[in-house]
């Protein structure tokens, strides 16, 4: 059963470039890892209000940064064995100057695909 991992990374506002550097990066190590599926990373940059959703409005563009510039990675494994490789691999490269760039440790978010 494919694995996955929701990873949510509140950037310091003056450590954005550096982090998307830092992440280009790490894409190009984290696609080598054996058993990954798939790979996205994006950067939160518009909002959506329940009056959008009812107009069927596209969501607004963020204005301002509040604390933090939020972006999410998701990555896809074929097993749980490769995941947790690929985390050691991740620790063992990356992991620090991640750390050094966020406003608090990153959150994740864990479990098998179910549909």
């Amino acid at each position: 059963m494919a694995f996955t991992e929701l990873c949510i990374y509140q950037v310091k506002p003056q450590k954005t470039e550096e982090f998307e550097t830092l992440m280009r990066e790490v894409k190009s190590f984290l696609e080598k890892q054996e058993g990954l599926r798939l790979l996205r990373f994006s950067k939160r940059e518009y909002r959506i209000d329940m009056e959008q959703i009812k107009e069927g409005l596209p969501p607004r563009k963020l204005t301002r940064i509040v604390k933090s510039v939020k972006y999410v990675l998701y990555w896809e494994f074929d097993t749980k064995e490769s995941y947790g490789a690929a985390q050691k691999n991740l620790y063992e490269s990356y992991w620090k100057p991640i750390e050094k760039c966020l406003v608090v440790p990153h959150d994740k978010y864990l479990g098998e695909v179910l549909f």
